[in-house]
């Protein structure tokens, strides 16, 4: 033992129990040997006087106290001196002081945890109890303490984790829930109810009834899985079920987490939480609609329509039953978009999508593939190609009908037509791909039929197709290896002078020798050729006025050339023209660009500058087939027209014709006022060319007058006639 004289030096203890000050009341003797016995006591023990100080303190408690100890010797409790702290680690206020409260109530205090400020912390246990001298006053507080800075750091660290557990569940939709498989009533958290729309602890919340919130499709297949979960050995779980929501519905949920299990791997608990997965499920149905469907019209897109018709090919080579796919596509779509704007297209669009939903039967399919185009897939049609026939087109009539009807659109009637095209299947083995060719080679044939019909494919249209496919590939190598020649039709004058010619292409075919252009320019325009063959055909003619500049008996004529509307898309068509002018150095002023009045139908504003760029550089501009389009007599004034060409159908009917007579006197007339050149094509009788030159029309162009000559034919007959 040690105690403390004045001036704070260890003396050795007196042989007596618990040391006080000379002169103290209660000072009794001690066995002896206790002072070294509580010298290796493994816990402090400190003896305080009835002042609070300190005057004892054995070998495990100077170690542990420090210089505290001398503080404690000096100074009383009342000081607030004491390094000392409370649990939670602010200063101990007096009244909560051991010592303190011995000395004021007379009764002893445990298990007080007290902390010792210091370079760390250290936590303390502490137990005070008086000890009372012979007139029943207290005359020494015994305190005894241990260590618990590990404990108190373990309680800290556990106090923390509740504290991350309970801040991560609270901001997450998880909800947590414990079952001690030995006890029928589970643990389910607040946020397990709240998930379900109720509040833990009002009626319907039993936790130990949580299976009757479980859809009845799902509970079966749960209590398989948790009894063979638990039978199993694995520690890990993840399920998905359904619970039913306070309103009615129900929730899906995805519940996971860990069994726990004793020595002998029999399962003794499991702890786990529940997602509530509804954005989830929300979400993969989104992706699956976006995947599969037809954002505008809600419809299955084609990628849905080709994994539907593998299983239907499937279903109708087992059953024997024929089928019927209909592609149907709406007549004049483009139209209707570039005249009144694609959200009007889009409004039919999902007119023509409701239509055919009340149209088809429940068990038919029904997709959009895109554009203005949709699928029909009909099954079951019958054990026949008749009986499918006929099926098909009960209800490809019933289709027709409803979509004949008139539109709404932009608060006005329209009506719009569909033509389908039709390709049946049966037991024999086919494909999808296949399929949707036949069909749209039949949707093509109902359009060249007269549109807003049904047409049903045949091997015949798939042999033109394959014709139409090599023809465009001899089309392709033939532009690359220049296989066209350059034709000219002269054209004369009311006076019989030749005064011009128009240039004529003509494609020089290995097989199947000279083709009109009746033949392959639809083709070239269809598949984009028309753009390198028109510029092929322009530098040809060209050099030829070129050449032409320098006969004395040519040099006088001008040539025109015909012009597709998809050429005077291109955004360099100007520039284009002007180099190939430049580069075989003809003159523009006679150079003439002929143009149907389909141009008349794309962007105006673009068609009128670059018809004006052109202009100014002499390059004129004639209106081909005039009267036989959809132009206004208003683009006659707006565009830098130098020429318009009477359409031999009108001429055809003259002279015996009196609305064909007017027709042509109107235009004669128009051209006359605007101050435009007229050219009347297609003159074949004399009739016709006493007529026309009787009305005014001074240039006459066709087989009467002379027939379309190859360029060095032309050149030789006209050149030293």
């Amino acid at each position: 033992m040690r105690h403390f004289n004045d001036d704070s030096r260890a003396i050795p203890a007196p042989p007596f129990a618990y040391p006080v000050p000379a002169g103290l009341p209660g000072h009794t003797g001690s066995p002896a040997g206790v002072d070294g016995l509580l010298d290796i006591v493994p816990a402090g023990v400190v003896v305080h006087g009835a002042d609070s100080r300190v005057f004892y303190a054995n070998r495990y408690a100077l170690g542990l106290l420090g210089p505290a100890v001398d503080l404690m010797r000096l100074q009383p409790a009342a000081s607030g001196t004491w390094p000392l702290l409370r649990a939670d680690g602010n200063p101990l206020p007096l009244a909560e002081n051991p010592v303190q409260r011995v000395l004021a109530t007379r009764a002893s205090v445990a298990e007080h945890v007290l902390g010792l400020r210091g370079p760390s912390v250290r936590w303390l246990l502490c137990s005070a109890h008086p000890s009372f001298g012979p007139d029943g006053q207290v005359e020494e507080v015994v305190v005894c303490f241990t260590d618990c800075t590990e404990l108190k750091r373990m309680e800290q660290s556990l106090r923390d984790s509740k504290e991350r557990l309970r801040l991560m569940l609270q901001g997450s939709t998880d909800a947590a829930w414990d079952w001690h498989l030995a006890d029928p009533h589970p643990y389910l958290s607040a946020r397990w109810w709240d998930v379900l729309g109720y509040v833990r602890g009002e009626a319907g919340t039993d936790d130990s009834g949580w299976p009757s919130h479980v859809h009845a499709e799902d509970l079966p297949r749960l209590r398989d899985y948790i009894a063979s979960l638990l039978t199993s050995g694995d520690s890990l779980f993840r399920i998905e079920f359904r619970l039913r929501h306070r309103g009615g519905h129900y929730v899906p949920v995805l519940s996971r987490g860990f069994v726990q299990r004793d020595a002998a791997g029999t399962a003794r608990r499991m702890s786990g939480t529940n997602t509530d997965l509804t954005e989830t499920k929300r979400a993969e149905q989104r992706i699956y609609e976006l995947a599969y469907f037809d954002v505008l019209t809600g419809l299955p897109n084609r990628r849905l329509l080709l994994e539907q018709m593998a299983k239907i090919l499937t279903r109708s080579a087992r059953s024997r039953q024929f089928g019927a796919l209909m592609f149907i596509d709406l007549d004049n779509f483009k139209l209707l978009n570039d005249t009144l704007g694609h959200d009007v297209g889009d409004q039919l669009l999902r007119q023509v999508a409701g239509r055919l939903r009340d149209t088809v039967r429940e068990s038919d399919h029904l997709a959009r593939l895109g554009g203005d185009e949709f699928v029909v897939v009909l099954e079951n049609l019958g054990d026949t190609e008749a009986a499918a026939v006929h099926e098909t087109g009960v209800v490809g009539a019933k289709l027709l009908g409803a979509l004949a009807q008139p539109y709404r659109l932009v608060e006005r009637l329209h009506r719009s037509t569909p033509s389908i095209g039709v390709a049946l299947f049966g037991s024999e083995a086919t494909s999808v791909d296949l399929l949707l060719r036949q069909a749209d080679l039949a949707m093509y044939r109902a359009k060249g039929d007269g549109r807003n019909t049904v047409r049903f494919f045949d091997p015949a249209m798939q042999a033109a197709a394959e014709r139409q496919i090599n023809l465009e590939n001899d089309l392709r190598d033939g532009i690359r290896q220049q296989h066209f020649e350059l034709h000219c039709q002269p054209q004369f004058g009311a006076d019989g002078r030749l005064a011009g010619g128009e240039i004529l292409v003509r494609w020089r075919h290995d097989a199947r020798g000279l083709v009109a252009p009746g033949e392959f320019i639809a083709l070239a325009e269809a598949s984009g050729l028309i753009v390198p063959l028109g510029m092929m055909v322009l530098d040809e003619t060209c050099r030829v006025l070129a050449r032409w500049a320098l006969h004395p008996r040519l040099k006088s004529l001008s040539l025109a050339v015909n012009v597709s509307a998809y050429q005077l898309r291109e955004a360099d068509f100007v520039e284009r023209v002007l180099e190939t002018l430049a580069a075989s150095g003809a003159n523009p002023r006679r150079l003439c660009l002929e143009l149907t009045e389909s141009v008349f139908a794309e962007n105006v504003d673009a068609v009128s500058a670059k018809m004006n760029a052109l202009r100014q550089h002499g390059v004129r501009f004639s209106l081909d087939d005039f009267g036989t389009g959809y132009s206004s007599l208003g683009y006659l004034k707006r565009f830098p027209l130098a020429e318009l060409k009477i359409d031999r159908s009108f001429v055809a009917d003259l002279p015996g014709d009196a609305h064909a007579g007017a027709i042509v006197d109107a235009v004669l007339a128009l051209a006359h006022t605007l101050d435009l050149q007229v050219v009347a094509e297609g003159v074949e009788t004399p009739a016709q060319r006493d007529f026309l030159v009787a009305h005014g029309c001074r240039v006459l162009q066709g087989f009467l007058l002379g027939e379309p000559l190859p360029i060095p034919v032309f050149e030789a007959g006209f050149g030293t006639a």
